[in-house]
């Protein structure tokens, strides 16, 4: 006990001179090593972060704390004295590993990364000492489900349209989209690629096509492949929500010419149009009438539609003539329309007015004026088999 309360002055004097003798701090100093490893670093979203730093050897008290960045812009990350639930010691109670771990890793934390040494100065403040080389921190974000969009309205066969592929929130940046038609693939321009955010890209790519008449059951592929994807992901459109093929309108009467007074039967064929939505009216010398029958569309094997209506007509003689005309409205566009002609015929009477249709788009007038020369033509032949047998009987 009393060897101790000696030696007691001399360990203090050794101590004060450790702290203040810059020859000797400055040897325990040079006995001091900070290690940190990696050079960099890459971990995907979500995931957890693992920065090294081991020290080895004698310095003066003071912390270790990791920094994100260097200079005035520097964040603390971890600081024994600050807690912060995603930032954990692997080895809590060590005095030369200083390694953490940073769960749940974003695109924002991306960066380089300094395990730095600190010591106490006479006034308490931490002053730098040594510190690592910097470990830099990729974060890699898998790209979003791609999404391909397609024009507002629907287009005709034979007409070009774009299309869209959208992705976003992937780092790094090199990103490749491929289009397909089918198994078909296309040309396409390169994709425009732009930062969003801190440290994501969003990418948007198009393509243009020129839709067929068959393409109802066809469908539009993006393929997008990025360095985090182990298989490329897909964007689908099916171009039967872009495709409108407008309809073919067909009228015809069964029988013609008709008896009068007998029933005859208009039948409408609307025929091959996409999609399905159609409406069906009829009129006689252009004023509405009552139809019989409308079937509902039924679906043909490439996809499109059919459909057919009827309406019957009673052949009375004050409606000889008359124009039967079939009006279809197919997915609210403008309507298209055929029309038929009532052809009929007394057996009483002399004379066969034959029956014939007129298609889309004929001129009624002109078909009345046919009606009247035949008329002439039959009345002038009656009276010239009139004259010749007068004048036969007279001489």
């Amino acid at each position: 006990m009393v060897l101790v309360m000696q030696e007691l002055p001399l360990m203090c004097l050794m101590l004060l001179l450790l702290c203040r003798d810059p020859g000797v701090s400055a040897q325990v100093g040079q006995s001091f090593s900070l290690q940190q490893p990696e050079g960099k670093v890459s971990v995907a979203v979500g995931e957890t972060l693992t920065l090294n730093c081991t020290t080895s050897g004698l310095t003066a008290p003071g912390p270790v704390k990791w920094l994100k960045g260097w200079g005035s812009g520097n964040k603390t990350i971890y600081d024994q004295r600050i807690k912060d639930p995603r930032v954990t010691r692997a080895v809590d109670v060590s005095n030369t590993d200083f390694t953490i771990h940073i769960r749940n890793v974003q695109p924002e934390d991306t960066g380089t990364y300094y395990c730095v040494k600190f010591v106490k100065t006479y006034s308490g403040v931490d002053e730098l000492f040594q510190h690592g080389s910097g470990t830099e921190v990729s974060v890699q974000a898998k790209p979003s489900p791609p999404v391909v969009s397609g024009p507002e309205q629907r287009a005709r066969p034979e007409q070009p349209v774009l299309f869209t592929c959208t992705t976003g929130g992937f780092f790094p940046n090199t990103i490749t989209v491929k289009w397909f038609k089918d198994r078909n693939p296309l040309t396409a321009p390169l994709p425009k690629v732009i930062k969003w955010g801190v440290n994501t890209y969003n990418m948007s790519s198009t393509v243009m096509v020129t839709l067929q008449k068959d393409d109802v059951r066809s469908q539009l592929i993006c393929e997008v492949q990025h360095p985090t994807l182990q298989d490329p992901l897909q964007g689908r459109y099916q171009l039967s929500r872009a495709l409108r093929v407008p309809p073919s309108v067909k009228v015809h009467a069964e029988p013609s010419p008709v008896e009068v007074n007998k029933t005859v039967t208009f039948t409408c064929l609307v025929k091959e149009f996409y999609p399905a939505s159609v409406s069906v009216s009829w009129l006689e010398n252009g004023i509405g009438i009552q139809g019989k029958n409308v079937f509902q569309p039924s679906e043909l094997p490439g996809g499109l539609f059919q459909l057919r209506s009827q309406v019957e007509v009673q052949a009375t003689e004050e409606r000889n003539g008359s124009t039967i005309t079939c009006v279809v409205v197919h997915d609210a566009q403008g309507p298209a329309n055929n029309s038929a002609f009532l052809w009929i015929f007394n057996p009483g009477q002399a004379g066969l007015s034959k029956g014939f249709q007129m298609d889309k788009g004929a001129n009624p007038l002109s078909s009345l004026l046919l009606l009247c020369l035949g008329i002439l033509l039959e009345k002038g032949l009656l009276g010239g088999l009139l004259l010749f047998l007068f004048r036969r009987m007279k001489g």
